[in-house]
Parts: C-alpha cells; sequence; structure tokens
C-alpha cells in the first residue's frame, strides 16, 4: 500500500484516528493539573496558584508553537519540496492553530460554562517571546525534512505525539490561569473540552492542511 493511499483520509477520519492520542493527553494534564491543586490547596492563596499556572501555561506554550511548526513542515515535506510553501505553512499554520487550541477554545469554553474568563493572546502581548520558538520550530522542521523519506514518517508521529501532549497542558493552564480556578467542580465538561481543544487544532496543524497544500501544490 502506498504513502499516497494512507493518507487520503477525509477531515473526519483523521480526527478519530487522532481523537486516542487527545484522550490519553488531557488525561495527563489533568493529573498534573490534579497534584499541583492537592499541593497548592489551603497553602496558596488563589492569586498565587493562578500566577504559577500562567507561568506553565506560558512555557507549554512556547513549547507547542515549536513541536506544532516542527509537525506541519514535516508532514509537508513529505509530498512537496517547496521550501517556500513550507515556510508559509510552518509560521502561518503554527500561529492560527496554537492560538485555537491552547487560548481561544479554552475561552470560549469557560465563558459557555459561565467563568468569567480573562482573555489572552500571547502572538499580541507576547510577540518577542514568542517569536525565537517559531523561529526555532520552523528550522527544526526545515532541517529534519531533509532526512530520507523512510524517516519522515516516524518523525512525524513522535513529533505530532509531543505536540499533542503538550498542547493538552498549555489548554489546561491557560484555563485555570485565566480565570477557571474552581475547575474541578466541572472536571467531566473540561475533560471533553480539552479534547475538542486540543484534537481539532492539532489535527487540522499536523496532518490535514500541510498534506492538503502539499498535494494541491504537486497537481500543479
Amino acid at each position: 500500500m502506498n504513502e499516497e493511499h494512507v493518507h487520503d483520509h477525509t477531515v473526519i477520519n483523521e480526527l478519530i484516528c487522532h481523537l486516542p492520542y487527545a484522550v490519553f493527553s488531557v488525561a495527563f494534564a489533568l493529573i498534573i493539573l490534579s497534584i499541583l491543586s492537592a499541593f497548592s490547596l489551603g497553602v496558596l492563596h488563589e492569586n498565587l496558584v493562578q500566577q504559577g499556572a500562567e507561568l506553565l501555561f506560558h512555557s507549554f506554550h512556547f513549547m507547542h508553537i515549536v513541536f506544532a511548526a516542527t509537525g506541519s513542515i514535516i508532514a509537508f515535506s513529505r509530498f512537496s519540496k517547496n521550501i517556500w510553501a513550507a515556510l508559509l505553512v510552518g509560521t502561518v499554520s503554527t500561529t492560527f492553530f496554537c492560538m485555537l487550541s491552547d487560548m481561544i477554545f479554552p475561552y470560549l469554553g469557560g465563558r459557555m460554562l459561565g467563568v468569567p474568563m480573562h482573555f489572552h493572546i500571547c502572538f499580541v502581548s507576547d510577540t518577542l517571546k514568542v517569536v525565537p520558538f517559531l523561529f526555532v520550530g520552523v528550522s527544526n522542521g526545515l532541517i529534519l525534512s531533509k532526512h530520507h523519506d523512510s524517516k519522515l514518517g516516524s518523525y512525524a508521529i513522535s513529533s505530532h505525539s509531543a505536540h499533542i501532549l503538550v498542547s493538552s497542558l498549555a489548554s489546561t493552564f491557560y484555563l485555570v490561569s485565566h480565570g477557571f480556578t474552581n475547575w474541578y467542580a466541572y472536571i467531566g465538561l473540561v475533560f471533553l473540552l480539552l479534547i475538542v481543544a486540543v484534537v481539532v487544532p492539532c489535527t487540522l496543524a499536523d496532518v490535514v492542511v500541510p498534506l492538503a497544500i502539499a498535494k494541491r501544490l504537486r497537481k500543479k
């Protein structure tokens, strides 16, 4: 079975295939959050808890940018060698989908549950902090894409797994740091919210969009 046929899936099929990765990653992220919350229970003031969560959010969000940019360029390079298009996919796609996964979806989810969330976009307020991570992620993707085609599949899988994990952690800590301190009372809904926030943008960023653009360019 050739590679073209393996990846000739619909968006729905790709989302279903990547759902287990998101479920396990979000579950792990909630375990980490639960442990940290247990240690801070009754010891730290709520503002200190939010400050700590905000620090963790930014750290994981920046790492998410690295993995997202790397993964999207690797996926694109499996079907197209157009370096300028790869750079465009690695920067624009990463910027949009990282915002969607780590900030916009968690914010909207919190608002839907009646939480007075604070809206924060790192690409706007912390641009100088974001740029180095985006640059490194894109460069890393370009370097890895130079490896033999047979190795790109394994790189894509490992990069995507790490991508989903750090995205789960970033989305989780965004919720807490930007208003959802009472998350445990809604843990079931939070679990579902985070799965959607992770699986949709990450699958589109790592698989659907890069492959669709690469195949379209190759047909021209």
